[in-house]
This record gives structure tokens, C-alpha cells and sequence, in this order.
């Protein structure tokens, strides 16, 4: 049950370099480690050319302590963009090396 007071979520914005370093260790380290990973959709854009993506647990990070946790927790992630389309959104996270299904 939700209760008052009670944390239900997070919120983290990262710009420059740390923007950087977390896109790196996403595209190659903690995509690549999901279960029967085979690239993420490339229909998840909002029209805007920004893009969300879920991971269902936060161990695929390498940074996080298996024995610590004591339950699996997911998180969404977005990509905001400079690009106006869901096209240049995309022909820019392919540039950048996200690794979008084949179609």
C-alpha cells in the first residue's frame, strides 16, 4: 500500500559529462547484459524525436551490488534529444551507437 510520505519513485536529470558517461555504460554494458537481448525497439519515440526504454531489473548495471538488493526493481529511462523527428531522433541514437532492432 502507498502511504503518506512514503518514497514511490525517482527522478534524475544528467546533463555533460555524466550524461555522457551513463549513456556509454548503458549502450555497452547494461543493454547488452539484459536477458535474450536482440537490440530495443525503434518504435519507442514520442514524435518529438526523444526516446524511452525500460529495463524490467538494475542488476544489468555493473555497479550495483548483487547482494545488496533486496528486491528487483526496474527503471524508465528517456532520451531527450536535439532532434525535431522521430527520424533525426533516431539516425542520432543509431550515430551514437544504440543498438535498435533490425526492422
Amino acid at each position: 500500500k502507498l502511504r503518506a510520505g512514503n518514497p514511490i519513485g525517482v527522478k534524475v536529470t544528467l546533463r555533460g559529462n555524466r550524461m555522457w558517461d551513463f549513456f556509454d555504460r548503458l549502450v555497452g554494458i547494461a543493454l547488452p547484459r539484459q536477458r535474450d537481448f536482440r537490440g530495443i525497439s525503434p518504435n519507442s519515440f514520442d514524435g518529438r524525436g526523444n526516446y524511452t526504454l525500460g529495463l524490467r531489473e538494475q542488476l544489468v548495471w555493473s555497479e550495483i551490488d548483487y547482494d545488496k538488493i533486496d528486491k528487483v526493481r526496474g527503471m524508465e529511462i528517456t532520451i531527450v534529444t536535439s532532434a525535431n523527428t522521430d527520424e533525426e531522433g533516431r539516425q542520432l541514437l543509431s550515430l551514437l551507437g544504440m543498438p535498435f532492432k533490425k526492422q
